[in-house]
């Protein structure tokens, strides 16, 4: 509410030259942060995705395939309806030991 309202003050006085520069300057600032937290998101994504591939016994470079519109939705089912390395490893564990 506090940033609406410091934006809504900045237009009001956006007819004088400082007050377009200060408008120019809290926009370029929020985009800044918005481009970091983005970044930082795409980061997580991968680590999280990288590490659900390597559990299940994947590749976890397969996790870099979410990157790309419409693949990201075919390897997310892929892994959800294929049997995985570890569910394969462990079934022939548990055949041996019986």
């Amino acid at each position: 509410m506090v940033s609406f309202l410091f934006v809504l003050a900045l237009l009001a006085d956006a007819n004088s030259d400082a007050g377009a520069n200060a408008l120019a300057g809290t926009f370029a600032a929020f985009g800044l942060v918005w481009m970091l937290v983005c970044i930082a998101l795409v980061i997580l994504s991968l680590v999280i995705n990288w590490r659900i591939a390597e559990k299940a016994g994947f590749s976890g470079a397969a996790s870099l395939l979410m990157l790309i519109p419409l693949v990201n939705l075919i390897v997310v089912i892929y892994f959800a309806f294929t049997e995985w390395p570890i569910e394969r490893a462990l079934r022939e564990a548990r055949v041996r030991g019986s």
